[in-house]
């Protein structure tokens, strides 16, 4: 098995002020996306300008921010909004759902897309190839943080997890997760299901859509595609990663709340792909010829 780094979440303290990885990795999956959207802009018979790539980035920006946060507060942490109405603000603690983010860029470019003029099909057709290597950052960072652990497991490629070599901001999930499983002395051996998703989530979703969008392809089908590939991967790790604590299994002791958020998805993006290749509209992301 693998000896966990154990690497401080935070890179380096000014004071008050934390500079963290977790920060870091939205910052680097906002200009990637920024630069990736510039470079498909300049492509011949593209549709698109570089400053509309600014601004599709910035509402993008927007919508993950705050979809993210709203979605986990409601879909994961509800109770301690109730307790704690100002920890909604506290980002910088943790808690952030893919799937409300998802949600929250959805609304965010319909907006954006009214702005331009633009079929919100379209701009979320150029969006779809964009997300994945920020997904991967971001999931780094979640390794980095010590959350989101996977189950126990002796796979030679587990991790061996010891809390008395954490960061203290690092302990208390580890510890929780000994408690949770009864495991005693606290080592943790698990799955490294952020690493997982980040892989699979991030880098196979961004490697499967960059390539599938380098041609014109039918109006919805990039947009589709991405639905379908992130659920189906998203929905398998669900089975190594442990479930929140205060959700555990919601269904037949097995179901978890992001397979039961997932699952929209697949269904979405297949119906999307069949619309898509059926109807066979050019995309208006690039000029007609």
């Amino acid at each position: 098995m693998i000896q966990y780094p154990a690497i401080d979440p935070i890179i380096v303290s000014l004071g008050p002020l934390a500079i963290r990885w977790y920060g870091l990795t939205y910052v680097i999956a906002f200009a990637v996306a920024w630069w990736l959207g510039r470079r498909r802009a300049a492509q011949p018979g593209s549709t698109w300008k570089p400053t509309d790539v600014d601004d599709l980035i910035f509402y993008g920006a927007l919508g993950v921010i705050l979809g993210g946060r709203i979605g986990w507060v409601l879909f994961y942490g509800f109770e301690r909004l109730i307790d704690d109405p100002l920890m909604i603000l506290r980002i910088w603690e943790g808690g952030m759902s893919f799937h409300g983010g998802l949600v929250g860029v959805i609304l965010a470019e319909i907006l954006f897309a009214r702005r331009q003029r633009r079929r919100i099909v379209d701009v979320l057709d150029f969006l779809a190839p964009l997300p994945g290597i920020g997904i991967f950052a971001v999931r780094c960072a979640n390794f980095i943080n010590g959350e989101l652990w996977g189950k126990p497991t002796q796979s030679p490629w587990g991790f061996i997890v010891d809390p008395a070599t954490l960061h203290p901001s690092q302990q208390a999930e580890a510890l929780r997760m000994c408690e949770r499983f009864n495991i005693d002395p606290c080592v943790l051996h698990v799955h490294a299901s952020q690493l997982y998703e980040g892989v699979l989530e991030g880098l196979v979703v961004f490697v499967i859509l960059w390539i599938y969008t380098m041609k014109p392809r039918p109006r919805l089908a990039p947009a589709g595609l991405f639905l379908l590939c992130y659920g189906v991967f998203r929905f398998a790790v669900e089975f190594v990663r442990v479930p929140d604590e205060n959700r555990g299994y919601l269904l037949f002791d097995w179901v978890t709340m992001g397979q039961i958020l997932s699952t929209p998805m697949i269904v979405a993006g297949l119906i999307m792909l069949i619309v898509a290749y059926r109807r066979n509209e050019p995309s208006g992301n690039f000029a007609t010829k």
